[in-house]
């Protein structure tokens, strides 16, 4: 079977940006993506999420970001996906959802239900949409309402007229509240007391979380997102939520879930139709479990403090959209790393071994 020099799983932002560098380097490669089209995450996205709502799609390199317009961005963003794959070449598979990889004897082994594929390389750019975050409550399994995730989110309509509880400190739960405060009754509970941010999300401040997020990695520690670190804030379209008081009146995280509500320790109670559930994702690495990448503190150690892409305890692996590279603007540069990781891990098994 013809061995590959890389193989890039995924094909979301850091992937695409992967397979350009690795285009440039002239590395013989493919990209296997679980999606049936182009656009990864982003085609998932619920309908009323507009390119003017995105936090920012950083352009891929060689190319420019979407106009941040009122279109949808599961639609911009896709297309824009589509054109960058056909004008650049890149060599994409699809739909293929790979289930392992493997190592036969120092070759990598990607494998696909039946389908297989050999190579002296892998990046691993499967992000983390596919692997949402659900903590358990107790009673929550007696809920007669309705449980979702954001993963699931439908839009703002589906809500209307319903008592929604939406879970989780980050900000897509501030901008679920920003869009349902103004059309429905919302509460609001975290763990945590929400931090805000009250100056300008400078460069500078940016760097300052990426590089909180970086020690984690660099300790084997399993990654925070970089959103995590910066801080909350609220945009104009949040504002009306805002005056309503839909941030002001956030509560600690409740005791119990009961069918109809929930359930304070201090035995308070809330009735709600609707548990929005916007507590995050978790690196959908499984597929990988076979190459034991993971260290005694739970996440996968990358080289460079943390700044790198190449996994500590295999160099043939690259990671790419995880910890401090899982933002847009992060995974374009990711993709460079990746791709000169992806040379010297090739000329380094390329190389004579010597003894002496």
């Amino acid at each position: 079977m013809d061995i590959l020099d890389s193989i890039v799983i995924g094909a979301g932002q850091a992937g695409l940006s992967t397979s350009y560098h690795l285009q440039r380097l002239g590395i013989r490669h493919i990209v296997l993506d679980a999606d049936s089209a182009p656009g990864g995450a982003w085609q998932h996205r619920w309908d009323a999420l507009t390119m003017r709502d995105v936090h920012g799609v950083a352009e891929l390199p060689g190319s420019t970001p979407p106009v941040r317009d009122g279109k949808r961005a599961n639609q911009a963003v896709p297309a824009s996906f589509d054109v960058y794959e056909r004008e650049h070449g890149l060599p994409v598979v699809r739909p293929v959802s790979v289930d392992r990889v493997t190592d036969d004897a120092g070759t990598l082994v990607v494998h696909a239900g039946e389908r297989e594929w050999r190579t002296r390389t892998i990046v691993n750019a499967t992000g983390t949409w596919t692997h949402p975050f659900l903590p358990h409550y107790p009673g929550m399994e007696t809920f007669l309402g309705e449980q979702l995730h954001t993963v699931d989110y439908p839009g703002p309509e589906h809500f209307r007229g319903k008592r929604v509880l939406v879970v989780g400190g980050g900000a897509s739960a501030v901008q679920f509240l920003g869009a349902l405060a103004p059309i429905t009754d919302t509460l609001w509970v975290t763990r945590r007391e929400p931090v805000w941010r009250t100056d300008d999300f400078t460069p500078e401040a940016g760097a300052a979380a990426v590089a909180l997020v970086e020690q984690r990695v660099a300790q084997g520690l399993p990654p925070q997102s970089v959103v995590s670190v910066t801080g909350l804030m609220l945009r104009p379209q949040e504002r009306e939520a805002e005056r309503l008081g839909a941030y002001a009146a956030r509560r600690p995280m409740f005791a119990r879930i009961e069918p109809d509500g929930v359930r304070w320790a201090d035995g308070s109670f809330e009735r709600v139709d609707v548990i929005l559930w916007a507590t995050g994702f978790r690196p959908a690495i499984a597929h990988l479990a076979p190459l034991h990448l993971r260290g005694p503190a739970g996440g996968i150690q990358l080289d460079r403090n943390g700044r790198g892409t190449t996994a500590v305890a295999d160099p043939r692996v690259q990671m790419v959209g995880y910890g401090p590279s899982a933002s847009t603007i992060g995974a374009n540069r990711a993709g460079r790393t990746a791709a000169k990781g992806v040379q010297r891990a090739l000329a380094s098994l390329a190389a004579p071994v010597t003894t002496g």
